[in-house]
């Protein structure tokens, strides 16, 4: 039997098998009104007809202002909360877990799309002010839209905003709640003293750089009911070792207070805090090491999920069979091939321990 085809048991909660697919932004929402579409609703039903245990929705804005591009999906009024349901239902209806990633971008928000350039939009051009932990924008090529830091009071705001999106994203239908603190955006801005300067209880040492995220944290596991699992997805280094930043180091020591506030899973990626960010080495498997030492070296007892470079069946069975990471996160390789759970149950000859869709047998054998 191999082991990524068996089940992971979080909480009540029982995972198929140990493949993921990783939030992956869309930027396709229509009228710049954060509503999911017939695009979602094909981008994230086609991965769970392919098979994977967990599909997890891009990152999903929990105010106007925390979307990267004016294209992002959100999820900060019970519109949002309706559009989505009819995707869950879908992903929960072929056997796969739906799951969501609330997001908020911070001073990386205000942009054009990717393929439009991901240049800085201004206020007067559909835009919007960003905010932070300090007044300091991203350092785009193009001028930045203005930046404000969040006072004390505004940042209750923002776990308020995780709190009630949390609620929306639990009457869609949705099963695992992700928080999103890793790849440079807001939660992650406050974490890394290369963005987080202040001087007050949410900056200075590791407590009050951490407070912010912990506070998130709670209100969303407060809302979430206790059967299911919530995810907390991480970037385990800055990739900046020449200068004061966040270390793999500061990533364990945070897993555990994380374990401590509930957090079931902690989906281990890397960089995005600074356009110098860049990993040590690229290629397969390229942060699977930081999942496995965040897995080995936290006091208390967490699963980890491993991101980065996972793109064959036999990387993914290796990754969990070797007790590396508890579950094969697949990004890129998804896009490519919506079906990967599918043909990597036909090339590790483990058909016969997935259900697949009747409607597929014949391609894939089961």
């Amino acid at each position: 039997m191999t082991r990524l085809f068996s089940s992971l048991e979080l909480r009540e909660t029982s995972i198929p098998n140990r493949v993921m697919v990783s939030p992956m932004c869309q930027y396709s929402c229509e009228d710049r009104d954060g509503l999911a579409t017939a695009w979602h609703r094909t981008h994230l039903g086609s991965r769970a007809v392919g098979g994977a245990g967990v599909v997890m929705a891009e990152a999903t804005a929990v105010e106007p202002r925390g979307r990267i591009s004016p294209e992002d999906l959100g999820i900060w009024s019970d519109e949002h909360a309706d559009a989505l349901a009819p995707v869950a239902e879908f992903v929960r209806e072929q056997g796969s877990v739906p799951a969501i990633q609330l997001a908020h971008a911070g001073r990386k928000a205000s942009t054009t799309r990717p393929w439009e350039g991901h240049g800085p939009i201004a206020p007067g051009e559909g835009g919007w002010t960003v905010v932070g932990p300090t007044d300091d924008p991203w350092p785009h090529d193009g001028e930045a839209p203005p930046t404000e830091r969040l006072t004390p009071e505004e940042i209750e705001g923002v776990v308020e905003s995780f709190r009630a999106a949390a609620e929306r994203s639990l009457a869609a239908g949705f099963e695992i709640a992700e928080v999103h603190a890793a790849h440079g955006y807001l939660l992650h801005q406050f974490l890394s003293p290369v963005t987080n300067t202040r001087g007050d209880a949410y900056g200075g040492g590791f407590e009050g750089r951490t407070r912010l995220l912990r506070a998130v944290t709670e209100a969303v596991r407060d809302v979430w009911p206790d059967g299911k699992p919530v995810f907390v997805r991480l970037s385990a280094t800055d990739w900046l070792p020449d200068r004061d930043s966040w270390t793999v180091e500061d990533s364990i020591r945070l897993a555990d207070r994380l374990a401590e506030l509930g957090v079931d899973l902690i989906d281990v990626s890397g960089g995005g805090i600074h356009p110098d960010s860049s990993p040590e080495r690229t290629g397969p498997n390229y942060q699977v090491r930081y999942a496995e030492r965040v897995r080995e070296e936290t006091d208390r007892e967490i699963a980890v999920g491993a991101v980065g470079g996972i793109t064959t069946p036999e990387q993914a069975e290796a990754v969990v069979a070797n007790g590396r990471a508890d579950l094969a996160i697949v990004g890129r390789e998804h896009l490519r091939d919506p079906y990967f759970a599918l043909r990597a149950a036909q090339a590790l000859d483990a058909t016969d321990e997935i259900e697949g869709p009747p409607q597929y047998r014949r391609a894939f054998g089961f």
